[in-house]
């Protein structure tokens, strides 16, 4: 990961895992904010209503710096939300959650037991992802002469720089969404090829 780089899921999956008698399932999903997260925990809990516990973790970006919450939601302290969190981390993924569903099956698994089923379930969940790599833009606005339109085009290199918009008039502007990282460079190669930025309304 870097300053505006990470990875995330792609999509949602789920995986089933059994311990002695205990049947856990791992719901993994890529999330953007807390409330999003609180949401999808929201249905996960109406839809496995009968499980004993619904344990999770999430890891998000956050603008480049890392926020993070888990919950042993009912099992002894540090037995699950940190062991999901901890295979979340393994995974080098941010912008994710992992929600570890327990059907408790009547053999008690004892604190180690415990966390090595969460994270192993997580782990194995995570391991089946499919994975997506999101970038950090900055908006820059250009005022691009006629002359110079084919200029503009050749700026284009995603993922780096992305045209966002395109507006044709009395004068020419064009968006850009360029990675944060590069965003100072950009505007260098703009000025060496005479294309101006506009004053912030």
């Amino acid at each position: 990961m870097s300053a505006d780089h990470y990875r995330t899921l792609d999509e949602p999956l789920e995986l089933r895992h059994k311990v002695e008698r205990s049947e856990f399932l791992g719901i993994a999903f890529s999330v953007r904010s807390e409330d999003d997260f609180q949401a999808a925990l929201r249905d996960i809990e109406k839809r496995h209503f009968d499980a004993t516990h619904h344990c999770w973790a999430y890891r998000l970006f956050g603008d480049g710096d890392t926020r993070q919450r888990s919950s042993d939601a009912g099992e002894p302290s540090g037995t699950a939300g940190k062991p999901i969190l901890m295979a979340i981390e393994g995974a080098d993924l941010h912008d994710a959650a992992v929600v570890v569903v327990r059907w408790f099956g009547g053999v008690k698994l004892g604190t180690g037991g415990l966390s090595r089923a969460y994270r192993d379930t997580a782990a194995a969940t995570l391991r089946n992802a499919r994975l997506a790599d999101r970038y950090v833009y900055e908006r820059i606005r250009v005022v691009v002469p006629f002359a110079a339109l084919s200029t503009a085009y050749r700026l284009i290199d995603p993922p780096a720089v992305i045209l966002a918009a395109e507006r044709f008039g009395e004068t020419n502007e064009f968006e850009f969404d360029v990675r944060r990282s590069l965003a100072d460079e950009f505007r260098h190669t703009l000025a060496e090829k005479r294309l101006a930025i506009p004053p912030r309304p």
